[in-house]
Formats: structure tokens, C-alpha cells, sequence
């Protein structure tokens, strides 16, 4: 599923490397800009690169992912996605966000709303979570003890739970989209988490959250579209109705038979979910 790929292309400034694509194809149409989710890159977004007909579509790798620079310091990921319009000359965006990325698109509208003609979020709602629900806790339990133990297998093991969901097996799931995935998270890590002198490994420095989030997504005055699979975590599915339900022009598509990646697992239903909001919301 992630073989096909268009040309990576890099930008470098004050000690940072981004690698991204850049499908342009000369329109005046507002671009998308598509953020991929935690510890797996821009190839996730693979069957929305030829999807949407005379758009230009920038997808690049966050900081600590992918091809771009490991994370060494303090940094908030809202700052980059900006930094990298600001490079591209892109005026204004649509932002198409799942997990990670979903928060930082929310983070960006609500840090820099000039820059965001609209939102499309996915399993998430801000870059403060709140998990509460048993399975998604013992999936980071889980992770959070293989990552201490130096388990590189064990962490992997941990995160790919994310793709079937809490009502799957990963053996009920497309076998590019588990492939896909876990390519996407082994490179990472391959790439990213470097050992320490005593050989346990170090992750990048995480990003800086934007702080009070939730309280201020009344102003987002961008349309947003949440869109979520039906299988999905709990905690996942109920931050993204409440970011559409606390945002003044927001909407929530719901897609059967996917868990937190619909975008790989219903490409066809997904995009066109994306597409009915531009038009709807001439964008």
C-alpha cells in the first residue's frame, strides 16, 4: 500500500531537515495539507495523493518522523506546520489531520487561525488528550513498559493494537494496511529513537502541547469535519464528537468497518467524505 510514492522533497533552516511531498498541480485552489499520525510517517496518506483532482496536496513528514530531523529540543508541532507554509509560500491551508496530526491541525487553528481555511480531523481532538477508557489504557501501559525495557518489538507490538481497534484482531484487517503501517513505525524507530550509552533506546523529545485547548475551540471559526471509523477506541471517538460539537461549523462522518485508520482501511468512503466537505463549504 505505501510503495507507490510521489518524490520526497526536503527543506532545510536553523538546524531542521523537513522531508515532504508536494503534489502541485498549478491550481488556484486551496491546497491540502495532510499530518500524519505518531510514529508513522507521510506515507500513510498514500491513497489520498491522487484523490482530489486539481488540488495541491502537501503531506510532510512531523519532526521526529519519517525523513525529517529527530526531535532534540523544545518544539510545538502547530509552529512547523507554519513554518513549512511559510516556506512553501501557501497562504492558507485546509488541514487534514489523523491522531497526532488531527491534534496538530486543531492546534494550528487555534495558534495561527489566518493560516487555516479549514479542518479535517481524524481519532482525535486536541494535543491534550484525555484517555480514560480501560483498552486504550492498557495499550499504553503496555507501550510505556516496552519502551522503558529497551523492546523495540514489544512497543511495536503495543501501537499496532491502535490499527484493529478494541473489537478486532489484526488478522481481520486488510494485510496492506497492517504491512503498511508497521513499516511505517519500524522506520521510524529505525530512524528516530537512538541508544543511550548504556544502549536503552531514546525517543525524540516530544512536542510542546498548546496549552487550554478545549476551552477555546469555541473560536475556531473554520469549518471542521471530524471523521472517525465505527470501530475505533472509545476515548477516540468520543474527542472527536466533542471537538465537532464544541466548534461553531462542525460536522462528524462516521465510516463502518474501520478503526483508526480509515483513510488506509476506507480510502474510497474517506475521501469522498473529504471532498463532499470542500464543496460544501466551497473550499
Amino acid at each position: 500500500m505505501i510503495d507507490v510514492q510521489p518524490p520526497i522533497r526536503f527543506l532545510s533552516g536553523d538546524g531542521l531537515t523537513v522531508a515532504y511531498v508536494d503534489r502541485d498541480p498549478g491550481t488556484d485552489a486551496i491546497p491540502l495539507v495532510m499530518l500524519h499520525g505518531g510514529a508513522v510517517d507521510h506515507r500513510m496518506w498514500a491513497q489520498q495523493f491522487d484523490a482530489f483532482t486539481g488540488r495541491r496536496i502537501v503531506a510532510p513528514d512531523a519532526r521526529g518522523h519519517g525523513r525529517s530531523s529527530t526531535a532534540t529540543g523544545p518544539h510545538r508541532l502547530c509552529d512547523d506546520v507554519v513554518a513549512l507554509l511559510d516556506a512553501l509560500q501557501i497562504e492558507r491551508a485546509v488541514l487534514v489531520g489523523l491522531s497526532m496530526g488531527g491534534s496538530t491541525a486543531v492546534d494550528t487553528a487555534l495558534e495561527h487561525p489566518a493560516r487555516v481555511a479549514g479542518l479535517v480531523v481524524t481519532g482525535a481532538g486536541t494535543s491534550e488528550p484525555d484517555f480514560s477508557d480501560p483498552w486504550t489504557l492498557d495499550v499504553f501501559a503496555a507501550w510505556q513498559q516496552a519502551q522503558a525495557a529497551g523492546d523495540a518489538d514489544g512497543w511495536i507490538e503495543a501501537f499496532m493494537r491502535f490499527v484493529p481497534g478494541p473489537h478486532r484482531d489484526l488478522g481481520e484487517v486488510a494485510p496492506g494496511v497492517v504491512e503498511g503501517v508497521e513499516a511505517m513505525v519500524r522506520d521510524t524507530l529505525a530512524t528516530h529513537v537512538v541508544p543511550d550509552e548504556p544502549g536503552t533506546p531514546r525517543p525524540p523529545v516530544p512536542a510542546t502541547p498548546v496549552a487550554g485547548t478545549w476551552p477555546r475551540l469555541a473560536g475556531i471559526e473554520a469549518p471542521v469535519l471530524g471523521i472517525v471509523g465505527n470501530l475505533d477506541a472509545r476515548d477516540h471517538l468520543r474527542m472527536a464528537r466533542t471537538l465537532v460539537e464544541s466548534v461553531p461549523r462542525g460536522q462528524l462522518v462516521t465510516i463502518e468497518g474501520c478503526a483508526h485508520y480509515p483513510n488506509m482501511e476506507r480510502p474510497g468512503k474517506f475521501n469522498a467524505a473529504v471532498a463532499a466537505f470542500l464543496g460544501s463549504h466551497d473550499l
